[in-house]
């Protein structure tokens, strides 16, 4: 630090920043505490089943995609230090997700869900037997099935109170065979006292018969016009103009776009049922809204009785795409956190022990110096504990046990910078200068040596960081940011301290206490030469 700098005004600066991270850290109504990893709080621990296609082996690529996709859909959740792991080989593989701290079971089912979406017209309806007392309506549909608006123009068709004709099910397209075996499979579908299973018969290129997702109608569609490749992202929100529950916002590709514009003007021109647009995931229908004009915009919504949750979950799924091959779940097992409470007792318990050890040499060595060098750690612990709360709360960064063990290593990291420089002021004493010169030419060569010695804890912690996986890159993430956060100390706390205190009479009476008594200084020097 220049001599014309002022360690006051320094000190100031470093204090207006640290009640702003204290007041961010510390955001009423938020969590005021680090978030801890799977090590420390427990978590979840799935085991899901790769099922390939009946007739052939598990492909590896198809694999690594699944991976991937599972990766990001955990991700997307708000999930840190989770990881996502194979073990077997072939047929007999496994996918292990470890989710640390409390897991919805809603999660646990998206893992495995394959998302596959489709748009295909509808052919016809089934509302099942007309009710004595009330006939369904616009809304009734609305409700029971998540009716949607693909866009501003379409609409819910109104629910007719009958059953469609089973001649009416019959595509121009199809041979007589075909067409016998669709409208038999139409007839045998009980949607109220059977389920659907997801993604079993959704081929894209077939006929489907299938039911809404509340059970209450089945559906016959044509072969679909537009699939999940189409979608390019999905967003779940509230509708921006009037009432209504959460929707899932779909933006369309390029050639998505071009596709829907040609469905919708195809679709328009035509009567109810078949002016409907079905949509379609993992074979269950989400909704069909009508369409009464082509819709050029490249987009869509899926609309209607959704909560929150299920829109957001929705909208994960589709924006990370479908998984290439279906998952069962084998196994869902809790990790209690008892074990992790015991590791974080006895993390936090070595941190402790660390850093009194390290202040008692401080403070018997250099004496008022040391005094100077505990405040110092202090700060730092407390500005690393802060920026653990935002980073948790901002980026979902957890602390695990292995975290923990970095900002142990920080400690004598932090240390040594304040040994540096109290050497270098007491070798400026030996030489004859007096203690605010002292101070000043020390922290010119300390400098150097302290922004050296804590770049090469940085380059080995970022490349730490970059090469490994799990565990081990969160001890160097917080081994990094506390070595970071030693630099800031060190410039903006340790030596504009020093230097305020250098030019009171303690410093300078000369007292055995203080840590630069020259004749102490110039005793150990001599002893050290005698040695020699």
């Amino acid at each position: 630090m220049a001599k014309h700098q002022r360690p006051a005004r320094v000190l100031l600066y470093l204090g207006l920043a640290f009640l702003a991270l204290a007041a961010w850290a510390l955001t009423p109504g938020k969590s005021h505490a680090p978030k801890l990893g799977l090590d420390l709080q427990g978590g979840t621990q799935v085991i899901l089943s790769p099922q390939p296609i009946a007739g052939t082996d598990l492909n590896a690529d198809q694999l690594a995609q699944t991976v991937a996709i599972i990766r990001q859909r955990v991700d997307g959740f708000g999930v840190a230090e989770s990881e996502v792991t194979t073990q077997g080989s072939g047929n007999d593989t496994k996918i292990i997700v470890t989710i640390p701290g409390a897991t919805d079971r809603a999660v646990v089912d998206q893992l495995k869900t394959t998302a596959k979406l489709s748009f295909r017209p509808v052919l016809a309806i089934d509302y099942g037997s007309p009710q004595p007392s009330a006939s369904p309506s616009a809304s009734d549909s609305a409700s029971a099935s998540a009716t949607p608006s693909a866009s501003a123009s379409a609409t819910p068709t109104p629910t007719p109170s009958v059953s469609v004709p089973a001649e009416q099910l019959v595509p121009p397209i199809q041979s007589a065979t075909s067409d016998e075996a669709f409208v038999q499979r139409f007839q045998a579908l009980d949607c109220a006292n059977s389920t659907i299973a997801e993604g079993s018969s959704d081929d894209e290129a077939q006929y489907l018969v299938t039911c809404d997702k509340s059970n209450s109608y089945k559906y016959a569609l044509a072969p679909a016009l537009l699939s999940g490749t189409d979608v390019q992202s999905a967003t779940a929100g509230l509708p921006t103009q009037g009432a209504g529950g959460w929707q899932v916002d779909l933006t369309l590709t390029t050639d998505g776009a071009k596709k829907f514009a040609e469905a919708t003007k195809s679709l328009s021109a035509q009567k109810s049922p078949n002016n409907q647009f079905a949509i379609i995931l993992d074979g269950i229908v989400m909704s069909a809204p009508q369409v009464n004009e082509p819709i050029l915009g490249g987009s869509a919504t899926i609309s209607g009785s959704f909560t929150a949750q299920e829109a957001k979950a929705l909208s994960q799924v589709l924006k990370f795409g479908a998984l290439p091959i279906s998952l069962n779940v084998d196994e869902v097992q809790q990790i209690s956190p008892t074990l992790g409470s015991d590791q974080l007792r006895a993390g936090v318990l070595a941190g402790i022990f660390g850093l009194v050890l390290t202040a008692i040499y401080l403070l018997m060595y250099y004496r008022f110096l040391g005094v100077i060098a505990v405040a110092s750690l202090g700060v730092a612990a407390i500005i690393s504990y802060l920026i653990f709360i935002v980073l948790g709360r901002e980026i979902k960064f957890t602390l695990t046990l292995a975290g923990i063990a970095g900002a142990i290593v920080a400690i004598g990291i932090t240390a040594d910078s304040f040994v540096v420089y109290f050497e270098r002021i007491r070798d400026e004493l030996r030489e004859g200068k007096r203690l605010r010169s002292a101070v000043e030419h020390g922290w010119e060569r300390a400098r150097r040596t302290i922004l050296a010695a804590d770049f090469v804890s940085l380059l080995a912690a970022t490349v730490l960081y970059y090469l490994s996986v799990g565990s081990v890159r969160g001890f160097a993430f917080t081994l990094g940011l506390t070595t970071a956060i030693d630099i800031v100390v060190a410039f903006y706390f340790t030596r504009p301290v020093v230097g305020l205190l250098a030019r009171g009479k303690f410093m300078n009476s000369g007292s055995r206490w203080s840590g630069v008594d020259t004749s102490r200084i110039a005793s150990h020097s001599a002893g050290e030469g005698d040695l020699k």
